[in-house]
């Protein structure tokens, strides 16, 4: 009952903002710094839960100091000798908390702050000051003065130097990396592909602050910008060309990545990027590009196995999507609260829910097949308007399609109208003929049945054995089979999107999590520990919340995740880890940040520089913290080996399709084509057909687009290509924040062995052969280094 009990105790003090207003009194006591990490690294493993025992509930201070029904209190205020809590983690019996087994007795001067804290009055935080800093509104405190006498080239590098000035270290900024290393950092970072020979040489010859912008620029304004960023965004979205699961069937949805890949290269502003994935179909005269931008959440898994409950399949995706957007836009493990109050953050399992309201009034089109046990599920999709040419095309071709068909109706009929006469000549003819064809011989042994005796297969012999000898319906039937073919080719292509009910679909809470053990119904709502919505409803004058509002209250600049989980993101991808490192979780559960007040100002300044993306990345590229030598020296080993102080430049393994892209970069094979259907360039065989059902055959490309991108290799979840997996690269059954980095012998034996980079390898020495800039052999393998990385 104690432990129990306590555990509601210990949870809110580290949590929840609404307890009384008072601060400890102590000089010298800080709850943050002092009290918070006894408790957290003593008491949360086992009494993090949110178990309610002895009538101990949440709703005010007083109640949260009642222990159970009898009313002994764990914290006597003031009076720390009466406190069972003392008693407890100072006892040497079996009442020692922790227990033996559990973990080792709090030191002295620990159980000391605890005393001086509850003697103090047990005040927990409740004002801005004393909350855990993520739920927070950021705000931008002054720049430090230069710690070094370093360049700086922007605040980035204030805040950098500040925090490695107080580190008590020897460590100083590390110096600019050498020309050709940098130009080949930023290229790869920005554009995921390495600069060639002649650019590296350009910038070797003036590598000047206002070349390296102007570089900076280009490389901003080109499409290969938006291709490199999709890709990291399609790991969020869970982006793949499949349903998942054992039958993954194929299905649509490269409209979604190709309006990514527009946006992203026109910056589209992020809250508007935001909204219109969240809820475009919703937006006032939404365009069709605003309803693709919402495959977002149409890029769940879909359990299309025979037998499946289609119910059970809805709401799973519903949830994935509440989690997704937990986890993209707040940067929070909100997954947590889906079977019970989350056991660290201030979400309870009604705010998950609540939620969740605001993503199940979207339908799941499904049929069944017949009486069987299988389900179709194919929409809602959308489909691309088709240029003012092409559907002029198309009208005229089907327009000539329906004449067709009409001539062939009126064919048809009147040859049924002699049908008798045609059997009986035929009959005779066949009976007579001596060497019949195996058609001919099935067809007079069906017209010795009677008419109404032939079953179907061989009333339909005889109708395409009749039709064949009429020259003018076979001439008309393969008309019409090319203008099938072609306006098979005009089709326009569709994409999933997600549209809104009529009628409003009541939510529940789900007992433990279970959708078939429903609990009270719950209306949409975000939760209390951020800024309200009702501000933003008013605004808007609406009389309910729907996904509009909650994408629009999401992208609230009094929301105080949104811009850090996002250029903490950004951050990592171009220094390999982020301020804060845990990129999906800025909980309580999470690592601190390393650069707090860089990290708000990072988030300020996106959000008042219009939400830019591109104005960010040029920021941290233009940083000296960024262009710093990634040379390690003994020092940065002894006194930042991890490189949280950023005491040099990054240092990284490429992603799995750079080690494609850049392969077929440095070949001369890459083709540059954006946006369309995914491609199949080759891969080693038998990795395609055996998994899954209903699988199509792996046709692997024979003209250029066997060089595309890797953004536009088909992704199939249960048969991802090869050597991405082999390179880390996750299969996106959900949402995946952050790549694992691993080195392993199957990447080497990959880059010897699979076709494609066998085919890249042949291509790489035929551009070295043909080179006619280069002499002997040591030249053309000089040439070769300057082409693959960038040296000398």
């Amino acid at each position: 009952m104690f432990r129990s009990c306590l555990s509601l105790i210990l949870l809110t003090v580290l949590t929840f903002p609404f307890a009384d207003s008072l601060r400890a009194e102590e000089p010298g006591i800080d709850f943050e710094s002092d009290i918070r990490p006894i408790l957290e690294n003593n008491c949360m493993f086992c009494h993090g839960g949110d178990e309610r025992d002895g009538g101990l509930r949440f709703t005010s201070h007083q109640d949260l100091l009642l222990l159970n029904d009898s009313g002994e209190p764990a914290i006597v205020l003031g009076k720390s000798h009466e406190s069972e809590l003392i008693k407890r983690i100072t006892a040497d019996d079996e009442n020692r908390m922790p227990p033996a087994d559990a973990g080792e007795r709090l030191t002295d001067a620990e159980v000391e702050l605890l005393r001086k804290w509850i003697d103090a009055g047990a005040r927990f935080p409740v004002d801005e000051t004393n909350q855990h800093w993520a739920y927070i509104k950021p705000a931008k405190t002054d720049l430090p003065e230069p710690a070094f006498e370093t360049p700086v080239q922007n605040p980035i590098d204030l805040f950098i130097q500040a925090r490695l000035k107080d580190s008590n270290t020897p460590l100083a900024p590390a110096t600019q990396a050498e020309p050709a290393r940098l130009i080949r950092r930023v290229y790869l970072d920005l554009i995921g592909l390495p600069p060639t020979p002649e650019e590296v040489d350009a910038f070797i010859a003036a590598p000047s602050d206002a070349t390296y912008e102007k570089i900076v620029d280009e490389l901003l304004a080109s499409p290969r910008y938006g291709e490199k960023w999709t890709q990291h965004w399609l790991d969020l979205a869970r982006y793949a060309d499949s349903n998942g699961f054992q039958a993954d069937q194929l299905r649509d949805m490269w409209l979604y990545r190709d309006w990514v890949i527009n946006a992203i290269n026109e910056d589209k502003p992020f809250d508007e990027f935001t909204v219109e994935q969240l809820a475009g179909d919703l937006l006032p005269d939404a365009t069709w590009e605003q309803k693709i931008a919402t495959g977002f959440h149409r890029c769940t898994t879909c359990n299309v196995e025979a037998g499946v409950d289609p119910e059970e399949n809805r709401v799973n995706q519903i949830i994935d999507r509440v989690n997704t957007t937990g986890t993209v836009w707040l940067g929070t493990t909100l997954e947590c609260a889906q079977c019970h109050n989350h056991k660290y953050d201030p979400f309870s399992q009604q705010e998950y829910y609540q939620l969740m309201a605001y993503f199940n009034n979207t339908p799941m089109e499904v049929e069944q097949e017949g009486d069987s046990v299988t389900f179709n599920f194919y929409g809602p999709k959308l489909a691309k308007p088709l240029e003012e040419t092409e559907q002029q095309q198309r009208d005229q071709l089907q327009s000539r399609r329906e004449a067709i068909q009409a001539q062939l109706k009126s064919m048809r009929a009147e040859m049924e109208a002699g049908r008798p006469a045609l059997e009986e000549e035929t009959k005779s003819q066949l009976a007579a003929k001596k060497n019949r064809s195996d058609m001919e011989a099935r067809v007079l042994d069906t017209l010795q049945f009677a008419a109404d005796k032939r079953s179907s297969e061989q009333r339909k012999l005889l109708q395409d054995y009749f039709e064949k000898q009429h020259t003018e319906i076979t001439d008309l039937k393969a008309e019409l089979k090319k203008l099938d073919d072609r306006l098979n080719q005009l089709e326009p292509p569709t994409s999933l999107v997600m549209v809104e009910q009529d009628e409003m679909r009541e939510t529940f809470i789900f007992k433990r999590g279970d959708f078939l053990s429903q609990g009270k119904p719950v209306v949409a709502a975000t939760p209390v520990v951020l800024h309200p919505l009702e501000a933003l409803k008013e605004q808007n004058a609406t009389e309910s919340t729907d996904r509009l509002d909650f994408a629009q209250w999401l992208v609230s600049k009094e929301n105080p995740l949104i811009a850090r989980a996002t250029v903490n993101r950004w951050w990592s991808q171009f220094f390999g880890q982020g301020i804060v490192a845990t990129l999906e979780d800025l909980g309580t559960q999470g690592e601190p940040p390393t650069h707090q007040e860089l990290l708000d100002w990072l988030a300020i300044e996106f959000m008042e520089r219009n939400w830019s993306r591109k104005q960010i990345h040029k920021l941290i590229v233009m940083s000296a913290t960024y262009r710093q030598s990634s040379r390690v020296t003994s020092a940065h080993l002894k006194y930042d080996s991890a490189n949280k102080l950023y005491s040099r430049g990054p240092r990284r393994r490429l992603s799995a399709e750079q080690i494609r892209d850049n392969a077929l970069a440095i070949s001369g094979l890459l083709t540059h084509k954006l946006g369309g259907p995914p491609v199949y360039p080759p891969q080693p065989d038998k990795i395609w057909k055996h998994l899954g059902r209903n699988a199509p055959e792996y046709a692997t490309e024979k003209d250029a687009d066997r060089f595309r991108r890797g953004l536009y290799v088909v992704w199939r979840r249960s048969a991802p290509y090869p050597s991405f997996i082999n390179f880390d690269a996750p299969d996106r059954a959900s949402c995946v924040i952050k790549r694992s980095t691993t080195n392993t012998p199957l990447q080497a034996l990959t880059l010897l062995n699979d076709p494609a980079y066998v085919e890249m390898a042949w291509g790489f020495a035929n551009r070295l052969a043909s080179n006619e800039t280069t002499g002997d052999l040591r030249d053309k393998l000089a040439y070769a280094m300057r082409l693959a990385v960038a040296r000398r």
